[in-house]
């Protein structure tokens, strides 16, 4: 369904599960990617499966064809229009958790307190860009007051699963082979999502 924002349309695709849904995992692409990014893929797919709904959330900007993200706060303005849009339709059923892969993920730990999440995860969160440990972005990450899974490339540039774990220490940390785009090994990104989800107070 396409969803009209602040910034133009937005896009969300819905996948459901075969009984009621325990709840929805509502997912943002990044900066060099839409929705259909492989470790995007492969965790909606097997939340899909463990009975979760899943939304995913095609930024304004991607529709459009642009090849180059907004700023920060422009991505919460229409991440946040299309929850409220999806809000206004019940189609938030159940606990409500926010994720994404890279910037999508660090939308999500921005704005899951105001929209009342259950849990954050985030694929691949770019801790810090490559070779600069200095910019870290590990303010975002202690942002979120609730539940929080971060899943990481082993050789990710933007930060391993060690560097996310000493800067966010409330975290749970999943590593996983592969860099910052989590293709190596998208089974075992899924594997990490999927305890988790079930884990969550419902």
């Amino acid at each position: 369904m396409n969803v009209e924002t602040p910034l133009g349309p937005a896009r969300v695709l819905l996948r459901d599960p075969a009984g009621p849904p325990r709840g929805t995992l509502v997912l943002g692409h990044g900066a060099g990617g839409g929705i259909a990014a492989p470790d995007l893929d492969a965790v909606s797919e097997a939340a899909c499966g463990a009975g979760w709904r899943v939304a995913g959330v095609e930024q304004p900007w991607r529709v459009a064809g642009k090849r180059i993200a907004p700023a920060p706060p422009r991505l919460d303005l229409a991440w946040t229009a299309v929850l409220d849009h999806l809000r206004s339709l019940d189609a938030l059923a159940g606990p409500l958790v926010l994720g994404g892969r890279s910037a999508g993920a660090r939308v999500a730990c921005r704005t899951a307190t105001a929209q009342g999440a259950a849990g954050v995860l985030a694929l691949a969160f770019p801790l810090h860009p490559p070779g600069r440990p200095e910019k870290s972005r590990a303010g975002e990450l202690a942002l979120v007051e609730v539940p929080l899974l971060v899943v990481q490339g082993e050789t990710d540039a933007f930060g391993g699963p060690a560097e996310v774990a000493a800067a966010a220490p409330h975290a749970q940390v999943a590593g996983v082979g592969g860099d910052h785009a989590l293709k190596k090994d998208t089974a075992a990104v899924a594997a990490a999502v999927v305890p988790w989800l079930r884990a969550l107070p419902r």
